[in-house]
């Protein structure tokens, strides 16, 4: 797939067809301050510049959405090559965790694993295993054994139609995080219950981020940013800023509306884009795997954490969890704040 330039823009919405209520603002200029070294104590005075760096963005289809990449570098061929293997990155993890493609490493399992325990890659094994504890810390409120569930509610918002209460009880037995059995010694996964269905969307697009990121600080690209949906991974701030500057849409009263980032990842998730309302009830495209059902409560999580790892799954289910409960979640991850929106 080409790398495709896309228009320079100095404010960028990053609401992309999932929840997301971000707002990135870019730095004002395409190129970096040079930089000069001071006269030497022992020599003649000498001046060196470092090559200024100019602002690229490039955009391809991934995960079912627009992938953005923003870099700077010293020309467009560093930027290109650099941007195509961050998308390169990105496919291959798409490859392992989609739930869409039908040849993905996660629908193998899923066929499979019920039957004889499967050993899966080390990507889909980083997945599993942050799902897990975060599953178990939260208890249940977030779980990758939500698919059957998601399938449901897909239909419903398109259909604008409930699930009915027979094929909600009809899944019911097929999700519960406690049903994926991970064996650490072989690497491998067995399934307890034939017809689960794992569903790594609220996971997998942060931990695409954090190997988009790392494959461009591979590739010489030190300040960066990767922008999936609601999920953001940054690296190094743009030349001259302290960081990117990320604003919160609508934040309440409890979170602030701009903060300078860098080198770390930021996930909004809620019913601000996807949504569906039937019969006056207003249904997040977030299902709640204790109960089946689209979450009801006007609520938005924000995170900011080391790693889109964290962040992604984190900002699903903060806000499903009482604020006791949060605040002891939080202490699992280290440098990880938490934002909460509740609307009345």
């Amino acid at each position: 797939m080409p790398v495709h330039r896309t228009r320079l823009t100095v404010v960028y919405t990053l609401l992309s067809g999932l929840a997301g209520a971000l707002i990135l603002s870019a730095c004002d200029s395409t190129k970096s301050p040079p930089h000069a070294t001071t006269q030497a104590a022992t020599g003649p005075a000498t001046t060196t510049t470092a090559p200024a760096l100019e602002r690229f963005e490039y955009a391809q289809i991934h995960m079912g959405m627009r992938c953005r990449l923003v870099v700077y570098a010293t020309n467009e061929d560093v930027a290109v090559a650099a941007c195509r293997a961050a998308f390169a990155r990105i496919a291959e993890i798409d490859r392992v965790a989609s739930d869409y493609l039908l040849a993905s490493e996660l629908n193998h399992v899923c066929k499979t694993a019920t039957t004889q325990p499967v050993k899966v890659s080390d990507d889909l094994w980083a997945l599993l295993i942050e799902a897990r504890k975060i599953s178990e810390l939260t208890g249940g409120a977030f779980d990758i054994t939500v698919g059957p569930y998601s399938q449901l509610w897909r239909k419903a918002r398109k259909e604008k139609v409930l699930p009915t209460q027979d094929a909600l009880a009809a899944a019911r037995p097929l999700v519960g995080y406690e049903k994926v059995q991970l064996d650490p010694a072989n690497r491998t996964v067995r399934l307890t219950v034939p017809g689960m269905k794992l569903d790594l969307g609220g996971i997998a697009k942060g931990y695409a981020g954090d190997g988009a990121i790392a494959t461009l600080r591979a590739h010489g690209i030190t300040s960066a940013l990767f922008e999936c949906g609601g999920d953001i991974v940054l690296a190094g701030p743009p030349p001259g800023k302290p960081g990117w500057s990320v604003s919160i849409v609508d934040p309440g009263d409890t979170a602030p509306r701009s903060l300078d980032l860098h080198d770390c990842a930021v996930s909004t998730s809620g019913d601000t884009m996807q949504f569906v309302d039937i019969d006056g009830v207003r249904y997040s495209h977030v299902v709640d795997p204790r109960t089946g059902v689209g979450v009801t409560t006007r609520a938005m999580g924000t995170v900011v954490a080391p790693k889109g790892l964290w962040s992604d799954p984190l900002s699903k289910c903060v806000y499903l969890v009482d604020e006791a409960k949060r605040d002891e979640l939080l202490k699992h991850f280290p440098g990880t704040k938490a934002y909460v929106r509740r609307l009345k």
